[in-house]
């Protein structure tokens, strides 16, 4: 396969994606994310170009030993059956270990947009906060999920209500992939809209740099 490194190749590549949505989701966000700087330090490979049959997203440099399918923290796209796929059939999805469940934001976007309750701010969460964040991710809780954490949270935009003392209270977080990988209300603060006004917050801020979101 092919390493897409022109920036008018990529940027031409996000044109044909953008086009086809929402079917080139798995890929879309980590194009998005390596024409506006590539924060995740992620690369694009093809089967051939311009006309692909088949597209992988994976961090840079990750050379699979000898089968293809062994690449890991990538998410593969093909358009249709492909001589790729078939030689390589788990190159139809190749999922990062941690990745599960994830969607696009995907809160509604309306003139009328929520605001924070009173003696509530929108924020950010800190490196300091990982622990918390590990602490109540469902995938989270070890050394491997933290690591992780740490690398969105210094990498990617979130979003963060807090308190009148400014302790997190409910946050989003993005990844790699343009997708919310994190979103948490603490449990003595739910009931009270603060996890619609952050996925709000967060889907405008993308929506502002070219993400897409869905309603």
């Amino acid at each position: 396969m092919k390493i897409l490194t022109c920036p008018a190749q990529l940027q031409r590549l996000e044109g044909i994606l953008r086009k086809s949505l929402p079917v080139t989701l798995p890929v879309f966000g980590a194009v998005l994310n390596i024409n506006r700087g590539n924060p995740g330090h992620f690369e694009v490979l093809v089967d051939k170009w311009p006309e692909f049959g088949a597209l992988l997203a994976r961090p840079s440099g990750e050379v699979a030993s000898g089968d293809m399918g062994q690449c890991r923290r990538g998410v593969t796209w093909c358009p249709s059956t492909c001589q790729v796929c078939s030689e390589h059939p788990s190159l139809v999805r190749v999922p990062h270990p941690c990745h599960h469940m994830e969607t696009p934001l995907s809160p509604p976007l309306t003139p009328a947009s929520p605001r924070p309750a009173s003696g509530v701010r929108v924020g950010s969460l800190s490196p300091s906060h990982v622990d918390l964040l590990n602490d109540t991710w469902p995938y989270g809780g070890n050394a491997r999920s933290r690591r992780y954490l740490a690398e969105i949270l210094s990498r990617f935009p979130q979003v963060c209500l807090q308190d009148s003392s400014g302790q997190p209270i409910a946050w989003v977080l993005t990844d790699h992939f343009g997708t919310g990988t994190h979103s948490y209300t603490l449990p003595e603060h739910r009931r009270r809209g603060h996890m619609q006004v952050a996925l709000t917050v967060a889907a405008q801020r993308a929506h502002a740099r070219g993400f897409p979101t869905f309603g």
